[in-house]
């Protein structure tokens, strides 16, 4: 799968970690049709290159170039939004899903890195991610409310990082919060000093994972997704989690972690 030719973002592979930039800073890094479109692609590429996949990738970066993060979507997409028809809008609306739903369900670890605003679409990113590292100047919003509209696209994302109380408070407020904010809700991780140590945290953040297994970490993420939307009896999961401990534990992966413990060496994931 060859790598996706883009204008309004960017993509760095550094060994096993994976970088996407945003690079609309003259709009705050506005979610336009082809900047949409553009992401999708690279979480794509990046999907397909994973470890779970067959690929080497197992974590991904996710900036914003520029004074803001991410603005939310481009006012002359909202704008256009008004002469289309239902099914034109109800397409426009996919797209964007497909685009938080790519990042959601990434089988790599994301880390996101995030100054100035992060507004509706832009916390919608925010929402989607692992880990997010904020500076003082962060502001996230919902700010869907003030247009008219409603955090819809975003909200199952929000809603999972958030709770129920705090995502109806701040989709209906539509008002901005601070990093102390934020950090006290669980909307980010964790605050640092300036941008300037954003390359600091993140790489702890990395390197960290990169001790982890593999496979196990991606396996983490979709049994998260199975949590979220389980409909069964609490004895049907509880059958569900014995026979997927008995998995993991039988896998090469699970075998090999489980002889370097005992035998005090590194696993082979860290060579």
């Amino acid at each position: 799968m060859q790598e996706p030719k883009t204008e309004l973002c960017s993509l760095e592979i550094k060994g096993q970690q994976a970088t996407i930039t945003l690079q609309r800073m003259d709009v705050f890094n506005a979610l336009s049709i082809q900047m949409i479109t553009e992401i999708c692609g690279l979480l794509d590429w990046t999907r397909a290159n994973s470890v779970p996949e067959g690929g080497n990738l197992r974590v991904l970066h996710i900036r914003g170039k520029g004074k803001h993060f991410c603005a939310g979507a481009d006012i002359q997409m909202m704008r256009d939004a008004g002469s289309k028809s239902p099914s034109e809008n109800r397409e426009d609306s996919a797209r964007l899903d497909r685009l938080f739903h790519g990042l959601w369900s990434h089988p790599c670890f994301t880390i996101g890195c995030i100054q100035g605003v992060a507004l509706g679409g832009g916390a919608g990113l925010v929402a989607c991610l692992d880990h997010v590292i904020a500076e003082p100047r962060t502001r996230i919003a919902l700010s869907e409310a003030k247009l008219g509209i409603l955090p819809a696209v975003i909200g199952p994302y929000v809603y999972r990082r958030l709770g129920s109380a705090h995502f109806r408070r701040l989709s209906m407020r539509a008002s901005r919060i601070d990093a102390n904010e934020a950090l006290r809700i669980g909307f980010v991780d964790e605050i640092v000093d300036s941008t300037s140590d954003f390359e600091d945290a993140a790489g702890m953040v990395a390197d960290d994972i990169l001790t982890t297994a593999p496979i196990a970490v991606s396996k983490a993420k979709s049994l998260t997704s199975t949590f979220d939307r389980w409909t069964g009896s609490d004895e049907d999961i509880r059958d569900y989690t014995l026979d997927l401990t008995s998995e993991m534990r039988g896998s090469p992966e699970g075998q090999e972690g489980l002889s370097a413990f005992l035998e005090k060496r590194d696993p082979d994931w860290r060579s």
